[in-house]
C-alpha cells in the first residue's frame, strides 16, 4: 500500500513538503519539559471520540518511535474509554518548523515485551515509569491527573494520515493518506 500526497498549498503555488522531512522533525524529538518549547514547551494533543460523537481533547506524554505515535492512558480515563468504543483518533502539536495533525487507530498494546520495551523509552525520556505486575501496565510515582489511576496502559497509533504546515518560508501545506 502507497501512500498518497496532496498539496494544500492552493494558490501560493508551493511545492507539496517532503514526509520524510515532517518524519525527520519528529525523529528529532521534542520534549514537554517546561521551558523546553512551543510557547513554553511542547504538547502533544490527543483527541479522541466521545459516545455522542463530539470530541475530548486532552494533553498526552507520547512518543515518536518506530515510525508512529505511542501513548499512556488509563483504560478507565474518558480517553481510555473512548478508545475502547471507537479507536479512531487524532494527535497534533507542533515541533521544529511544522505543525502537524496525525490521524489514526489507537491500539492497546498488551504484548509485555513491547510494554517492557516503552517503559525503557518513556525512562528515558525523563519519566520514572515501571511496568507493573501484570507485565502489560505501567505504574509510576506521577502521572498526569487526566490519566486516572494506575495501571496506565499503552497505546500505539496505527496511522492512516497525516498533515503538516511549514510554518517558516518558503511555507507549505500537505496532507499525507497511508
Amino acid at each position: 500500500m502507497g501512500m498518497e500526497t496532496k498539496n494544500l498549498s492552493g494558490n501560493h503555488q508551493l511545492p507539496a513538503l517532503e514526509w520524510s522531512s515532517v518524519v525527520g522533525a519528529l525523529e528529532g524529538g521534542f520534549t514537554q519539559a517546561p521551558g523546553s518549547g512551543g510557547p513554553n514547551r511542547h504538547t502533544v494533543w490527543l483527541a479522541t471520540v466521545n459516545a455522542d460523537g463530539s470530541p475530548h481533547v486532552n494533553g498526552v506524554g507520547a512518543l515518536w518511535l518506530e515510525g508512529t505515535f505511542w501513548f499512556v492512558t488509563g483504560q478507565r480515563s474518558v480517553k481510555g474509554r473512548n478508545l475502547a468504543r471507537d479507536d479512531r483518533c487524532c494527535l497534533s502539536l507542533a515541533v521544529a518548523d511544522y505543525d502537524v495533525t496525525l490521524e489514526g487507530r489507537a491500539t492497546l498494546v498488551t504484548d509485555p515485551a513491547v510494554v517492557a520495551a516503552r517503559a525503557e523509552d518513556y525512562q528515558s525520556d525523563g519519566w520514572p515509569c515501571f511496568v507493573d505486575e501484570t507485565g502489560t501496565g505501567f505504574d509510576a510515582p506521577f502521572m498526569a491527573p487526566s490519566a486516572g489511576p494506575a495501571p496506565w496502559s499503552v497505546y500505539r497509533v496505527d496511522l492512516t494520515s497525516a498533515s503538516a504546515l511549514h510554518c517558516v518560508e518558503p511555507g507549505g501545506a500537505t496532507r499525507w493518506s497511508f
